[in-house]
């Protein structure tokens, strides 16, 4: 394995595993390894099925595995005995052969939440990229539904919260019923503060826009309690660039896109700046503070384009990434 230049969290500079900061935001200050000490799943021998036994744990969503760790008093990443409650979430490169660079699926996802939280500032799961024995790309996120003591605290996706499922809503049910426009109302409903929390969705939209996220649906989208007798909207969590995946791209996840009537595109209309000034107009926030966040997402960002270069994309997708992103930052001109 090459001798890393950059924290496989934060992506910092001249650091050959986690930095400090990563530290402290992942491990509680613990030193921990960014390699892992039992192999890949992509693979059939007994630790490799011993693992897959630990997918259904968490969930399958899609093509993507998923499966629990947590520290153990030696400071190393493992797999929950039965029983045990996992503290962070495991993404392995996905095995589906539909999907296109499926290896760097994990750097993808690391790179577009550290895009979220370090340029423009939005709350997000803690993540890093981490490696099996055999070299081969992970990512991983703690878990913001697990206190540190192990209670769980109450969650629920806005698929939940609106009453939808595949027996009342058909098999794309998380896509193919609701605008973002409503899901603004689902968090109007049920969050106190909501005024704040709309204005976090509204910029995870935006940001999901920037960032050519086309699977933004319903169940990647959540209001949770941690306690205090309210639900908040949680951490922005599984954002990351579907174009460089996909074969057939979209604009957005769901079916009628920002509004409740729906949207229509074609080869000379797509989106532009007026759409989610619009949109942040009919979700209640106020125009000025709506012209003022889509500015910022318009304004060239030079240190987006650094952490591209240092994440852990091959220099194709590294290319392709910056393209797709510097183009829909100007359609927001």
């Amino acid at each position: 394995m090459e001798t890393l230049k950059y924290c496989p969290s934060t992506l910092a500079e001249g650091f050959d595993t986690y930095s400090p900061a990563a530290r402290k935001v992942l491990f509680d200050g613990r030193k921990v390894s960014h390699i892992l000490n039992f192999d890949s799943p992509n693979g059939d021998n007994s630790d490799n099925q011993e693992f897959v036994k630990h997918v259904g744990r968490i969930s399958l969503s899609g093509v993507q595995p998923k499966a629990g760790l947590l520290l153990d008093d030696k400071n190393n990443l493992v797999k929950p005995s039965e029983g045990e409650r996992s503290h962070y979430i495991l993404k392995p490169a996905p095995l589906s052969y539909s999907m296109l660079e499926k290896r760097f699926c994990p750097a993808n996802e690391h790179l577009t939440m550290q895009l979220a939280t370090q340029v423009y500032g939005i709350e997000t799961a803690a993540n890093a990229i981490c490696f099996f024995k055999n070299g081969e790309m992970a990512y991983i996120t703690k878990r913001f539904d697990i206190a540190s003591d192990g209670t769980k605290f109450l969650q629920e996706d806005f698929a939940s919260l609106a009453g939808l499922s595949k027996a009342n809503g058909g098999s794309d049910y998380k896509y193919s019923n609701l605008s973002y426009e409503e899901c603004a109302e689902i968090i109007r409903d049920y969050v106190r503060a909501s005024v704040i929390d709309i204005l976090k969705f509204f910029r995870i939209i935006v940001f999901n826009y920037l960032t050519l996220n086309d699977d933004a649906h319903l169940k990647n989208f959540s209001l949770i309690n941690r306690g205090e007798d309210e639900y908040r909207l949680a951490p922005a969590y599984d954002l990351i660039n579907t174009d460089l995946h996909l074969r057939e791209h979209r604009i957005f996840a769901l079916d009628k896109g920002l509004f409740r009537e729906g949207m229509s595109f074609s080869d000379i209309r797509g989106v532009e700046r007026k759409d989610f000034e619009e949109f942040g107009r009919r979700i209640g926030l106020n125009s000025n503070l709506v012209v003022h966040e889509i500015d910022k997402f318009a304004t060239p960002q030079t240190f987006a384009k650094t952490l591209i270069n240092r994440s852990f994309l091959s220099d194709k997708l590294k290319k392709d990434y910056w393209n797709g992103f510097d183009y829909r930052r100007k359609t927001l001109e």
